[in-house]
This record gives structure tokens, sequence and C-alpha cells, in this order.
């Protein structure tokens, strides 16, 4: 049986009903590089920060903290398990303020 890899559209929507921006064309997937502008917010668990409902998972905590603005580049992975049970994952590879 051969299944087809899940593409942007196909992912769950964070409550805001915003997707990160997506390469456009064939072959883009969510392992594609990513972009989400916004304000970090707490989540309702100990260290758990969004942007825009999505999970912002790895990064410079020192650069990814509450109330900064920021520009962040990564991919959306809706396999990442996390204690945070709010967001869709984003796995974030680069934070520079906005």
């Amino acid at each position: 049986m051969t299944s087809r890899a899940e593409q942007p559209e196909d992912l769950p929507l964070p409550a805001t009903g915003v997707r990160p921006k997506e390469p456009a064309g064939p072959g883009a997937r969510q392992t594609s590089p990513s972009t989400l502008t916004g304000t970090v917010t707490t989540g309702v668990e100990p260290n758990c920060l969004l942007i825009d409902g999505f999970l912002l998972v790895g990064g410079d905590r020192a650069v990814i903290r509450a109330g900064a603005r920021l520009t962040v580049t990564g991919r959306v992975d809706p396999g990442v398990r996390s204690t945070c049970q709010q967001g869709v994952p984003f796995v974030v590879s680069r934070a520079v303020p906005a």
C-alpha cells in the first residue's frame, strides 16, 4: 500500500487559521522551510511558547521568549510529541527579531 506525503493543506490549522508561508509548486511539503512572523505568547503549560497558534519547538530560548516580536524560520512537523498540548508543532531552525 502506497501512502502520499502530507501536504501543507492536509495539516491541521492552529486556532488562528493561519498557515506558515510555504513554497508554492510541485514538491512543496511540510518539510520545506517556512517562515512565521509575530509576537511570542506563552502556552497553558510551562515553557511552551507559540506564534499565531504554532508551537515553537527548539531554537534559541534567549531569543525566543514571551513578548518578543520575531521572524522564525523552520518547518511544520505534526509528528513532534510535546507536553504543551496546544498548537501545531513548528521546529525552529532560526529566530531573529522582527
